[in-house]
């Protein structure tokens, strides 16, 4: 019994484990699309201060063209994450299951000690019936 407790505090840990991987993901791809928006901003902002739009024109602003670069660089490190955010869940998914099974024969072998218990009661409390009747 002590090592399925440990065992099962151990898939509980992995769990939580699993969860906070999972929400560190999730914020780290808010972050990079807030961060890839406002770039954005600042790109519109450049082109609408110089009054240039075409990407190919001599003139195209430096920082436009060096905001875009950074814009889409977090956009792909975001979709990146996406793929690890897809593995994390189903890791996560995977370490529940397990926990799960832990926890089921944990319960089972539990009622077992309760159903056990009850029949060396009864049987008990049968005996004492017993004795008082033969007297």
């Amino acid at each position: 019994m002590k090592t399925r407790d440990s065992l099962i505090r151990l898939k509980r840990f992995q769990v939580d484990d699993k969860r906070r991987q999972l929400a560190q993901i999730e914020t780290m791809i808010a972050e990079f699309n807030r961060m890839a928006d406002e770039l954005d901003e600042q790109i519109r902002s450049e082109q609408e201060r110089v009054g240039i739009n075409d990407v190919g024109h001599f003139a195209y602003p430096t920082f436009a063209k060096a905001a875009a670069t950074r814009r889409d660089n977090l956009k792909n490190s975001a979709h990146e994450l996406d793929d690890q955010l897809e593995r994390a869940h189903d890791e996560l998914n995977e370490a529940i299951g397990e926990l799960k099974k832990f926890e089921q024969l944990e319960e089972r072998d539990q009622q077992r000690e309760r159903s056990a218990q009850e029949v060396a009661e009864q049987d008990e409390l049968d005996e004492i019936a017993a004795r008082a009747r033969s007297r």
